[in-house]
């Protein structure tokens, strides 16, 4: 393997590490925020649980955008995954190739 390749293959390494760090930073942070929110909501309500939750509208946005970041970080996506990746850019480039050819002939 030669020195470039794997030079490539650390980088590549150390973005998903990346990745994969802010994800938990921002789950950390979702779990610390969520928890103090839902603390000021019980004890404004007197205590109690009887009453109108406004926490829960908090957590639920921004645990759509919480999923959403485990699914880039954990590379969750079925449809666009590593394999559809490399097929299109292989077809890209033989398409790319087949043009310049075409017009080397014309």
């Amino acid at each position: 393997m030669d020195n470039f390749e794997q030079q490539k293959r650390y980088e590549r390494a150390k973005e998903r590490v990346d990745e994969l760090k802010k994800f938990y930073n921002n789950l950390f942070s979702y779990i610390m925020v969520i928890s103090f929110l839902a603390f000021i909501n019980y004890y404004t309500l007197g205590r109690s649980w009887d009453g109108y939750l406004w926490f829960l509208w908090a957590a639920f946005g921004w645990g759509i955008g919480l999923a959403f970041h485990a699914a880039k970080a954990f590379r969750l996506n079925p449809m666009y995954n590593k394999d559809w990746e490399e097929r299109k850019i292989k077809k890209y480039m033989e398409e790319e190739e087949s043009d310049k050819n075409r017009q080397l002939w014309e």
